[in-house]
């Protein structure tokens, strides 16, 4: 029997456990990445341990996020971040060389090796053959310092790809689609391979575009093969030498089989408030527009802006239209300046943003109150883009710049004949805003400013948990819910005290205050809790409030794994319906909780306020059990190291 792409990866990297789907395996980990919002606190983590220098093959660490320099706190990061990768072994991308994603895929992508970034969009170089998986930034440690990482097998999903995309319909109504047909749910304990005779008319960043935006099914990575266009990208970058051929056997088995006819596809939008709201271009067009922004990890490639510029050339933003453009990297401003694209952007009324995540994260070009903000982006959950009530919808470059010149939305197939963008022969290379490590580590002095804290500490866990549900939430709560982001929250990543200032501040102003009154307590959760970013600070900051477990009808994968990483315990109902029996305000308890814990995964919940028992269940592995009763990763690291 034939092996797919996933297998082949999988069992040249299996540590441990079986590829069976559902078994917990260990996995070894070739490259890491982090991003300066999540990488300080991963840093801190990783120094902790000990180690001297990281073991992994590669390791970056990127400054894209944190780089609204309003106050002290950002910059201070970028140089602790600076001397950290100087010292352990780290190359580190200075601000303005560009978004993690995106230089990742240009400058260290490799076919067939694994990958584990502290950001969810970490599946991006999987548009090159890559196995690139998102995670906590103390799962990122870890595989720094050698460890493996640990996952239950996910079903493998071929996403057969059939046919050519017609003119004016792009990569991003590919990945729409899917999320139309899956949702965000759609993907939780899968990965997405890609196959059929539509995957070579793709090319690499195309293919990124879809693997990058996997992530909102909700899945655990996304591939595509390593083909002819993987190699001509690599040539193009000057990297010809670490391509290697990645496919699947032609009786290569899959869990599941979804088929796209990519002739079929028009052009598609995804509408308030979730990457799944998706319906057809043509239904809603013509609603009047106040913003658009090209560029986030999804599409800020050099492809993405030649299509823009020469959309833009010789015509002008409408008056009413706010028109920002945020290059992927710094190869890419360098080529559309070169190049005269980017003469075109500014002379039809574009605002050139800075080489970074910027408004896809709310760093800056928050819409108007109310406002409608059209962007090529992977995210518009409520209130992400900075403004409480603007209404955020989600489409392709060519659909962004067609709105931004007529002022409503519109379908980029009525511009008039396609755009072809001639490919260069190669790309520019510049990798002098690349930091290598020191080759003298014992001389390398850390900065560390005034906001970045020690590590908050979790004790062991008692034998009974005890205490009242601080909050209770409905269906696919975002860590944007639980840890929002934007240019007032982020600068604090280094400062758990501080940040946890803002858990849930989108959702119940008092939960802070009633977190501390009562001595820490319970979460209630609906469906997909934790969807979104990876972000850590999403569990840290709860723990450091004395959240001891969240009981949901679900749980997104990312998150899940961070409760367990700092000693939250996750359940879940046996029986939905049984959400209703705990309100906010109730006394719960869970006693003799550590022995029942390691004897079986059904627990009872005695709700003390009501005098009403709930079944809850856990997908714990025994590892995981050890984590959360020792209080965290952290303590078992330490402990296995004794």
């Amino acid at each position: 029997m034939g092996k797919n792409i996933v297998q082949k990866i999988f069992n040249l990297h299996l540590v441990s456990g079986k590829l069976k789907p559902g078994e917990e395996i260990a996995i070894s980990i070739d490259q890491t990445l982090t991003q300066d919002a999540t990488g300080t606190m991963a840093y801190l983590q990783f120094e902790a341990m000990g180690i001297p220098r990281v073991k992994t093959k590669l390791s970056v660490s990127y400054v894209d996020h944190n780089m609204l320099q309003t106050g002290f706190e950002n910059f201070d990061d970028h140089l602790f971040l600076q001397g950290i990768a100087r010292k352990y072994g780290i190359y580190f991308s200075k601000p303005g060389n560009g978004i993690c994603h995106q230089v990742h895929l240009e400058r260290f992508g490799i076919p067939g090796d694994t990958m584990l970034g502290s950001d969810s969009h970490t599946p991006t170089c999987g548009g090159l053959g890559m196995l690139a998986i998102g995670a906590g930034g103390l799962d990122v440690a870890i595989a720094m310092a050698g460890g493996p990482f640990y996952v239950n097998m996910p079903k493998v999903v071929c996403v057969r790809l059939n046919g050519s995309l017609k003119p004016w319909v792009t990569a991003k109504d590919v990945i729409l689609e899917l999320l139309r047909r899956l949702t965000v749910k759609g993907g939780v304990g899968k990965i997405f391979e890609y196959g059929g005779d539509g995957v070579k008319t793709l090319g690499v960043t195309e293919r990124a575009t879809i693997t990058n935006m996997g992530a909102e099914l909700g899945a655990l990575t996304s591939i595509f093969p390593s083909d002819a266009q993987t190699k001509k990208y690599l040539r193009m970058q000057g990297r010809e030498k670490v391509w290697k051929p990645l496919k699947a056997d032609p009786r290569a088995q899959y869990d599941e089989v979804v088929e796209i006819d990519l002739s079929a596809l028009e052009p598609l939008i995804a509408r308030p408030h979730s990457p799944d709201n998706v319906c057809k271009l043509s239904e809603i067009k013509g609603l009047k527009v106040q913003q658009v922004c090209i560029g986030s990890c999804t599409n800020s490639s050099y492809h993405d802006l030649m299509v823009s510029a020469m959309m833009l050339k010789g015509r002008k933003v409408h008056p009413d239209v706010s028109l920002t453009i945020s290059p992927g990297s710094k190869q890419v401003l360098d080529m559309i300046a070169k190049n005269g694209a980017l003469s075109s952007m500014i002379e039809a009324g574009a605002r050139i943003v800075e080489v970074a995540c910027g408004p896809c994260i709310g760093m800056g070009q928050a819409p108007p109150s109310g406002g409608v903000s059209v962007r090529s982006f992977n995210r518009n959950f409520e209130g992400r883009s900075g403004t409480a009530d603007a209404q955020v919808y989600l489409v392709s470059p060519e659909t962004a710049i067609a709105t931004a010149i007529q002022g409503v939305l519109s379908d980029p197939r009525d511009f008039g004949e396609p755009i072809v963008i001639k490919e260069p022969k190669s790309f520019v290379i510049d990798d002098s805003m690349i930091i290598p490590p020191s080759d003298k580590p014992e001389e390398v002095t850390i900065f560390r400013g005034p906001n970045i804290k020690p590590l908050p500490k979790k004790e062991p866990m008692p034998e009974t948990l005890k205490g009242d549900v601080l909050l209770k939430v409905g269906d696919n709560i975002t860590t944007d819910h639980i840890m929002p982001a934007g240019a007032k929250v982020l600068p604090l990543r280094s400062n758990i005290p501080a940040i946890s200032e803002f858990v849930f501040e989108k959702v119940d102003k008092d939960f802070v205050k009633r977190a501390k009154e009562k001595g820490g307590g319970f979460l209630i959760g609906g469906v997909n809790y934790g969807q979104g970013s990876s972000r850590e600070h999403a569990a840290l900051a709860p723990m450091y409030l004395g959240v001891k477990a969240v009981i949901t009808k679900s749980f997104a994968r990312i998150h899940r794994a961070n409760l367990v990483n700092f000693g939250i315990m996750p359940l879940t109902f046996e029986n939905e319906g049984d959400y209703n029996v705990i309100d906010q305000g109730d006394s719960i308890e869970l006693p003799d909780i550590r022995n029942k814990l390691k004897s079986g995964n059904k627990l009872t919940i005695r709700n003390v306020t009501k005098n009403k028992e709930i079944k809850v269940t856990h997908s714990l592995t025994p590892r995981e059990v050890d984590i959360l009763c020792v209080g965290g990763l952290l303590n078992h690291q330490a402990r296995s190291s004794m």
